[in-house]
């Protein structure tokens, strides 16, 4: 009997709730460029509390959904693509049980196992519970815990909501005067801390990250205050 070959990619699980924290933080930030971005263009063509306070709210609202929206779509997919791969998965522990017996077992010894303790790992793993077995060691998938599009829809939405409320609160809380150096230390200030954060999330060195966010939040600010600013002058 020809035994079957798989497709499926054998990839170990990367960290499922580190990502989700790195992907927190990440949406935090896009909170704070793009609503930081919207106002401080607002500013440059009025001084309107309303007006600002208007923009922002909309930029907040508009953004945290998109977000939600858009992370729903897209754990949505991946938890379809986790659900099918189990079933084929169930389907070949079900009609072919022998080959897929021999397949855990070279994945144990690509671990570094010996022939014989793989071996005998997979039967004990295999007797106990053997889609588990495969999914985790095959699929990188722990079928207790599938992604949930919800909870990322509520987690995206809630990091933007918070990450864009700084910019907003900073642009109409303080006196006229004060509003754009105030928005904009912190904002610079909230970027270099989610910039670090991320970094240091990705055991990466925080020095470059931390001055990306910056650039770019400065020169998202910056761009849009000066096509408010030309806008005003315009009368538009």
């Amino acid at each position: 009997m020809t035994e079957p070959t798989h497709d499926e990619a054998h990839a170990g699980a990367l960290g499922s709730r580190l990502n989700w924290l790195r992907a927190a933080v990440l949406g935090a930030n896009d909170g704070i460029v793009s609503t930081a971005g919207l106002v401080v263009g607002v500013a440059g063509a009025t001084d309107s509390r309303a007006a600002l306070l208007t923009a922002g709210l909309a930029g907040l609202l508009a953004g945290s959904m998109s977000m939600a929206a858009g992370e729903y779509v897209s754990v949505s997919t991946q938890r379809d693509s986790e659900m099918a791969a189990l079933a084929l998965e169930k389907q070949e522990l079900r009609e072919q049980p022998a080959a897929e017996l021999e397949e855990l077992t070279e994945l144990l010894q690509e671990r570094g196992l010996s022939r014989e303790v793989a071996r005998e790992a997979a039967e004990q793993l295999t007797a106990r519970d053997a889609l588990k077995a495969h999914a985790r060691v095959e699929l990188g998938i722990d079928p207790d815990e599938l992604t949930n599009p919800w909870h990322a829809a509520w987690a995206s939405f809630l990091a933007f909501t918070v990450g864009a409320l700084l910019p907003l609160l900073a642009i109409v809380l303080p006196p006229a005067g004060l509003r754009l150096p105030v928005t904009v230390a912190s904002v610079l200030a909230a970027l270099v801390l989610t910039g670090f954060s991320s970094a240091r999330l990705g055991a990466a060195a925080p020095g470059r990250a931390v001055l990306r966010n910056v650039v770019g939040g400065a020169l998202a600010m910056g761009v849009t205050y000066v096509a408010g600013t030309l806008l005003g002058v315009a009368g538009v």
